[in-house]
């Protein structure tokens, strides 16, 4: 096992070294100049000159990245093109954001899907399936700003609420923090739930065909006993790995539901990043986010071999 953990983690040297890489060229080779999008259309080309050899504009392109790279290996993410900041602890200050929103967004899809699959899938064919099967697809079919639009604007016009504006952390005032969350996580995580109770009740379906269910069955086992005990346990590791595509896809992809309720998040900084073409937060931005999502992707890779002991990894 440990022996498979180090040499997953020495993967992510190549995988991020390619993202580095795309993400890099791509901001470079957009159109337009960013000392003057910065300065303004009124700049001379002295403040312009002396801009691009403050931020290394100047030099080429390689020796650009050469830099950038030597510095990310340090723990130098660089300084924002606009404020003059280090961008790492503002990418880990608005990452916890963006993570708290997304556990809270997994959590309730899971309590939402896992029940919801295994019902339609024990109850296969009938009405319940089938408004099971309805609801999931109409989840998996809505557009998640779509949807928070449509939340908001019933609850304004039918009773009287509006979000709360703005965020307060869990530890500076829990109940405050939740009721922030609450209404993006459960846009999310209704997206969420589509595609994990699908996934639940075909795996459900998938184990519930197979013998060792119907030998447990002719033992005289409860039925409970079968579906939480065996038929779940088994059923679990596709449904984990679509949980965790699904968390990795949110910490990047969560950058319409933050503008839409105003949490300043790690997908809203990368927005206004885009918007300034400061390049240093968004290309740190994105190489942080690749680094998670590869992490989450070992962890549910690990998680595999707890549920189902024939998975050995060596």
């Amino acid at each position: 096992m440990y022996a498979y953990i180090l040499r997953r983690l020495l993967m992510l040297i190549p995988v991020l070294f390619g993202v580095s890489v795309v993400i890099f060229f791509t901001l470079r080779i957009i159109p337009g100049d960013v000392a003057a999008t910065i300065l303004g259309t009124d700049a001379t080309p002295e403040a312009l000159a002396q801009l691009r050899k403050d931020f290394g504009l100047d030099l080429p392109i390689y020796e650009q990245y050469l830099q950038w790279m030597g510095g990310v290996m340090t723990g130098d993410f660089g300084e924002s093109m606009r404020t003059g900041k280090e961008i790492l602890p503002d990418i880990s200050s608005r990452f916890a954001i963006t993570f708290e929103l997304t556990m809270l967004s997994a959590f309730i899809s899971w309590i939402i899907a896992i029940p919801l699959g295994i019902i339609a899938g024990i109850k296969r064919n009938s009405k319940t399936d089938f408004g099971v099967r309805v609801v999931s697809l109409l989840g998996v079919s809505i557009p998640n700003f779509a949807l928070a639009t449509v939340l908001i604007l019933v609850l304004a016009l039918f009773f009287s609420y509006s979000p709360p504006v703005g965020y307060v952390g869990f530890f500076e005032d829990p109940i405050t923090n939740l009721q922030i969350l609450f209404l993006p996580a459960l846009v999310l995580g209704t997206s969420m739930a589509g595609a994990v109770t699908r996934m639940t009740r075909s795996s459900i379906l998938e184990i519930l065909r197979l013998d060792f269910i119907r030998t447990i069955r002719a033992k005289g086992a409860k039925e409970r006993v079968v579906i939480f005990q065996h038929a779940l346990r088994n059923a679990m590791i596709p449904i984990l790995t679509i949980i965790g595509m699904q968390i990795g896809v949110l910490l990047g992809g969560t950058v319409i539901i933050e503008q839409i309720f105003s949490l300043p998040g790690l997908g809203q900084l990368v927005l206004t990043g885009i918007n300034q073409r400061d390049f240093t937060v968004v290309q740190g931005s994105v190489l942080f986010i690749a680094f998670v999502f590869v992490m989450i992707n070992l962890i549910v890779d690990i998680l595999y071999s707890y549920l189902d002991p024939r998975i050995t990894y060596k």
